[in-house]
């Protein structure tokens, strides 16, 4: 399941729980294409609550929709995930050192407010980051 919070025009935030799947991952691409398109630059901030697994049907088509954006990597600002699960943390944290041009951070569940802060831009990069 997906959720997205309220935040500026410029920042996609989202709750993501339980079984990922094709159609939610879509959709989460059409909101960080059209904030592409309004935006030079987009912030990300993603909370894991026990991610269950990803329904695997669905992730050809987000590949597929998603390696355009490796030509767009200048165009993210500050990211962040906050992660309930070690695996996650352990995996974002991989994938930020593979993308040394983003300013990615990953953070545990009681960071969450801090790490949104951030990521709007309200506040420097908590000292909770791990």
């Amino acid at each position: 399941m997906f959720e997205y919070l309220d935040a500026p025009d410029d920042v996609l935030a989202l709750v993501v729980s339980g079984t990922i799947d094709g159609a939610s991952l879509d959709e989460v691409m059409g909101r960080l294409d059209a904030a592409m398109g309004r935006h030079d630059k987009v912030h990300v901030f993603v909370e894991t609550r026990q991610i269950e697994g990803i329904e695997l049907k669905g992730l050809p088509g987000y590949i597929a929709r998603a390696m355009p954006l490796f030509g767009k990597l200048s165009r993210f600002g500050r990211v962040a995930v906050v992660a309930d699960q070690s695996w996650v943390r352990i995996g974002s944290r991989l994938e930020s050192a593979m993308l040394p041009s983003i300013s990615y951070s990953v953070f545990r569940p009681e960071d969450r407010d801090a790490a949104l802060a951030w990521v709007k831009g309200e506040r420097g990069l908590p000292d909770e980051s791990i």
